[in-house]
């Protein structure tokens, strides 16, 4: 990058410092997904909203591609800068603005720590529903680009269920607003539209979003399983039974063991598969409710329910959820987490066919996901020294998100496509339904800076995608795994 192009972005975030050495780069070389990197020229640390104007502005006038950052907690390769530029680092703007509890809605800027706004309202009685597994890390506006979603989701939805409002400095440097502090506004909804664009349609300064009164009461129960297959069935039922929990997680036995390991809540490593499940609302009615999950789990060859007897207990059993995936690094040096999602009557078939997928490329698999919406988290443990290891991690993957959509499933529940997945989307999308989307995001983005080559898929083979485009499809593997599921549908 030029010296005089450095020098202004240098003037521009004083005193905040620029970031430009190697040693410093390596931070924002990838995000939660490691399999792919690509480190920035510069990273800069905007504090307001003006200053992020005057960068793109900058980078607009001297075509330099950027990419706004939060956290760096996502999964899909959203926040790597491909081809260098800059990337703008949000998490010093970072504050509360207004809270207004009467209209139940708060600002906040994007570098706002997730769960630091169910914190701040918390003794107004309020929380913010959604939910991610790193709410603890991720940012507001990281959210709002992926959609994130969590546990939660099954009842409460995601992030975009949330937003009211967005302030947006558009890819030329113009800033907009978009929605309000209201349910709804006229016109189109650019709001909803905005919402998990993965930062390819401008860089968002501050969001309104809904807080939500804490429920009168809440009950949490542990199932345990010696299947997943039993597990997924127990799924099936409780919705069937117009049960609709505020969560419904599950865990297999090497998540399980990995957990266990980690926070000591007495989970049994005999289970096959867990279900953490939550209840909450009114208490009237919510024994009932617990009794009826409690007999379908029965039915469905439940070894055991476990009810948290007080805060502490759920607290805990929680805790064990939302740190799974760091727990797992108990058993592998490298895990590669994927998302996608299927219909949730289809939750054995999937499963089984992930076992197939781990015998067949000789890598363990561990599963902690969603199960209420059938939103997969399948990680798949491996070795980043072992490049052998690293080209069947990559084989896996593809199958995985294969077997998704063929069992009438997409890409993402909540990660995203970023550069992971983007060259995927032409399995679910025809060529004009790309192209629809190509021409909508040139409308925001026309020069292809802001975040560039994300989301929809290039012609051709992309620089660093892990999937690419013009990958010649494993017909032998497909078809194994097709006549596998077969034989094991016709043996069950």
């Amino acid at each position: 990058m030029e010296q005089s192009v450095l020098q202004e972005l240098a003037a521009i975030v004083a005193p905040q410092p620029l970031l430009t050495q190697p040693e410093e780069l390596l931070v924002y070389e990838c995000d939660g997904h490691t399999l792919d990197k690509a480190p920035p020229d510069v990273v800069v640390f905007p504090t307001n909203t003006e200053q992020v104007i005057a960068i793109v502005k900058l980078a607009s006038r001297h075509g330099v591609p950027f990419v706004a950052r939060g956290a760096g907690t996502g999964l899909s390769g959203g926040a790597l800068a491909l081809e260098g530029g800059i990337v703008i680092e949000m998490c010093r703007m970072n504050k509360i603005l207004e809270i207004d509890y009467g209209n139940q809605r708060a600002v906040v800027q994007p570098g706002l720590v997730n769960l630091h706004l169910s914190l701040a309202v918390a003794d107004g009685g309020f929380y913010y529903a959604p939910d991610p597994s790193s709410q603890g890390s991720c940012t507001i506006g990281g959210n709002v680009a992926e959609n994130s979603g969590g546990p939660h989701t099954l009842k409460y939805g995601v992030t975009t269920n949330h937003v009211l409002g967005l302030e947006v400095v558009l890819p030329n440097g113009d800033l907009v607003h978009f929605g309000g502090a209201i349910l709804d506004t006229p016109g189109y909804d650019l709001t909803g539209l905005f919402v998990g664009s993965e930062g390819t349609f401008g860089i968002v300064t501050s969001v309104t979003v809904r807080i939500m009164r804490k429920p009168q009461a809440v009950k949490t129960l542990l199932a345990f399983f010696e299947t997943v297959e039993a597990a997924s069935n127990a799924v099936s039922g409780i919705i069937s039974a117009g049960i609709i929990p505020a969560a419904l997680e599950m865990m297999d036995n090497l998540t399980i063991q990995a957990v266990e390991a980690a926070i000591q809540a007495g989970l049994p490593l005999d289970a096959g598969a867990l279900l953490l499940i939550e209840l909450d609302g009114i208490e009237d009615g919510m024994e009932a409710d617990a009794q009826r999950i409690s007999d379908i789990c029965q039915q469905n060859d439940c070894q055991n329910v476990r009810v948290a007897q007080d805060d502490a207990e759920r607290a805990l059993l929680w805790k064990g959820r939302k740190e799974a995936f760091g727990a797992i690094g108990r058993l592998t040096p490298n895990y590669y987490t994927h998302d996608g999602v299927i219909p949730r009557t289809r939750l054995p078939e999937a499963l089984t066919r992930l076992q197939l997928i781990s015998h067949r490329y000789g890598l363990r698999i561990a599963n902690v996901f969603h199960a209420g919406d059938g939103n997969l988290h399948p990680l798949v443990l491996y070795d980043e020294r072992d490049s052998e290891e690293v080209e069947r991690v990559l084989k896996a993957g593809h199958d995985i998100l294969q077997a998704c959509v063929d069992l009438g499933g997409v890409l993402s529940g909540e990660h995203g496509i970023g550069l992971e997945k983007k060259n995927c989307m032409s399995w679910l999308f025809s060529e004009a339904d790309l192209d629809v989307m190509r021409r909508v995001r040139e409308v925001f983005n026309p020069q292809e800076l802001c975040n560039p080559n994300k989301v929809i898929p290039l012609r051709g083979r992309c620089r660093c995608g892990a999937v690419t485009h013009d990958d010649t499809p494993d017909h032998e593997t497909h078809e194994a795994v097709a006549a596998a599921m077969q034989d094991a549908h016709v043996h069950a």
